[in-house]
């Protein structure tokens, strides 16, 4: 078991507070209704899904609830950074 900063409680928590929510700052499209099928099918089910840095959203379901942001190694599991929804990453992904 590893423990993760929530960026707004301010602590480190137990992993089993959190979930994992997807990939992060994925643009939502300007205008949905001009968008094609292809084109909403593709924002709504496709992501990536590196091996290495990856920044992801998370979610601190059994504390405050709130979604932050995530730079985590996908092969080691190593937290590198945690940041709140709008702030950007230090740490560029590969």
């Amino acid at each position: 078991m590893f423990h993760i900063y929530c960026p707004h409680c301010a602590e480190y928590r137990e992993e089993e507070e959190f979930h994992a929510a997807g990939q992060a700052h994925i643009p939502r499209p300007l205008d949905p209704e001009a968008c094609s099928d292809k084109e909403w099918g593709e924002y709504m089910f496709f992501r990536k899904n590196p091996r290495g840095i990856h920044h992801e959203l998370w979610v601190h379901a059994a504390g405050c609830r709130k979604f932050f942001n995530m730079t985590r190694n996908t092969q080691t599991y190593e937290i590198k950074e945690v940041y709140k929804i709008g702030e950007q990453p230090s740490v560029v992904a590969e």
